[in-house]
């Protein structure tokens, strides 16, 4: 991994990988991203594509659950967390009007280069999830897959302003690492939990100076639940995407081997009543 930067601009190597409470506001999800966003779309770039809507390391694509309901010409979309777009690149070619927008403006930047191969561009804004740019009632549907929620340590923040900015009756839906994961090793094949499910600490990747370099948070179905309820929202279903045969891609804690037992994907289809 592409060691941070100091405030001096000298590299921060990672010294401590660790499961702990630490002091990050979030803003370590976005210097990690910007770090690494080419080195990600290398690794999963082809998986993903440059405007196809996968959901999850399953495979799961919205051309065939249709999470978000019907998608019209008129339906305003909004993507939380779209990391280079390709999901929302996709939905503007069904038609839709839709905008993008991540926290890391790597991401965002590193996303252009799909635009020609894809033949679709569509508007992107640098934006933290937690406060978003937008008007009240101004979207019709949101949407985040694996984006910004897993990344932040007050996720119920992202399903509030998810919540203020989509119109009465207006779909969010999310997908995250399913809960149950968490107990386990981030081997494909790991099949012997080694952590309490209720362990709430965050993975941590700390540098040489102490500082944060990665987080990412752990909450159990009953927390999503609970942040989607405390948003005002309504939750309609929790999708479990199963592993499909055939499909022999590993992704961190995603493969065939554990993929045929436990699940590793959870997506929440909820609105606004």
């Amino acid at each position: 991994m592409p060691s941070a930067a100091h405030d001096d601009d000298r590299p921060d190597e990672l010294a401590e990988v660790a499961f702990r409470h630490v002091a990050d506001d979030g803003s370590a999800g976005r210097r990690w991203w910007d770090a690494n966003a080419d080195e990600y779309l290398d690794e999963h770039g082809a998986f993903l594509g440059p405007a196809d809507f996968v959901w999850c390391p399953e495979g799961l694509r919205e051309a065939d659950a249709r999470l978000l309901g019907e998608i019209t010409p008129a339906t305003r979309v909004l993507e939380i967390g779209a990391g280079a777009a390709q999901c929302s690149r996709w939905l503007a070619a069904q038609g839709a009007s839709v905008l993008a927008t991540d926290v890391s403006r790597s991401m965002l930047a590193a996303g252009r280069r799909y635009d020609e191969a894809a033949g679709v561009r569509v508007p992107a804004v640098v934006a933290d999830a937690r406060r978003l740019p937008l008007p009240d009632a101004c979207v019709d549907v949101a949407f985040t897959a694996f984006g910004a929620i897993p990344f932040v340590p007050d996720a119920r923040a992202v399903h509030v302003e998810a919540a203020r900015v989509l119109r009465p009756g207006g779909r969010w839906v999310f997908a995250v690492t399913h809960p149950l994961r968490w107990a386990f090793p981030d081997d494909p094949e790991g099949l012997t939990a080694i952590r309490s499910y209720f362990d709430r600490r965050p993975y941590v990747e700390l540098g040489a100076s102490g500082a944060v370099l990665y987080a990412e948070y752990h909450r159990t179905l009953g927390d999503h639940v609970a942040d989607v309820v405390g948003a005002g929202l309504a939750l309609d279903r929790v999708v479990e995407p199963e592993w499909p045969a055939g499909h022999d891609r590993t992704w961190g804690g995603w493969g065939p081997v554990r993929g045929a037992l436990l699940p590793g994907t959870a997506i929440f289809v909820t609105h606004r009543p």
